[in-house]
């Protein structure tokens, strides 16, 4: 009986961290899967000579890529915040990468939800690099 309930215990303990753990994955997939995006629109911007355009609509929460390939976050997932880009209409924002390797900067936050983990992407102005960092919200 007490092997029984000590099992009880550890499961109560151990189980909502596997839960955390398995959502701050996904929401690690999602924003490196949005990096690599911006990277290749960067890169894609550099090799064509033309600008390419990262979009990001939070009402679908999904991101297009140069207007042709729309991604959706998971559903446990969301764009807590966007910083820069440009204004575009229907409330969406853009990010432009130059073929000069420079980008339109700024930073986008993909987050669990409350309380729950945040990665942001950055994007550098000068540079056009595309970093992730991790944070939590709160």
């Amino acid at each position: 009986m007490l092997v029984l309930v000590l099992l009880g215990l550890s499961a109560a303990v151990v189980l909502p961290s596997i839960g955390r753990g398995l959502k701050s994955r996904e929401a690690r997939q999602a924003a490196l899967g949005f990096a690599a995006a911006a990277r290749e629109l960067g890169s894609r911007a550099k090799s064509e000579g033309i600008p390419q355009r990262l979009v990001v609509d939070l009402r679908r929460n999904s991101y297009l890529l140069s207007r042709q390939k729309e991604i959706a976050l998971p559903p446990n997932l969301a764009f807590a915040a966007v910083h820069g880009g440009e204004m575009l209409e229907n409330g969406l924002r853009g990010f432009s990468f130059y073929p000069n390797g420079a980008s339109f900067g700024g930073r986008v936050d993909i987050s669990t939800g409350a309380n729950g983990v945040q990665y942001s992407v950055r994007f550098h102005p000068l540079t056009g690099r595309v970093e992730v960092l991790r944070g939590t919200n709160g």
